[in-house]
């Protein structure tokens, strides 16, 4: 968001900067070159993430929690 479009030229050029919107620019409406408001794309939906959708696909072994062996707990100590 480098340029500022003044309020008159966002108003007679909307759809042009729409375009450039949708093409991923974000735009920046300013007022006596003050920066105002942005004018940026909206965010495409996401999916809801399902819970127990990888359920069958990941196998944990009992030994997941074990202690871990001696050399590598002693190399977190001081």
């Amino acid at each position: 968001m480098d340029r500022i479009v003044n309020v008159h030229e966002a108003k007679t050029h909307l759809s042009r900067l729409l375009h450039r919107v949708v093409l991923g620019e974000e735009i920046l409406i300013g007022n006596a070159g003050r920066p105002v408001a942005p004018i940026v794309g909206v965010r495409r939906h996401v999916p809801r993430r399902t819970p127990g959708s990888a359920r069958g696909r990941i196998k944990i072994l009992p030994s997941f929690d074990a202690p871990l062996p001696k050399e590598i707990r002693n190399a977190f100590k001081d």
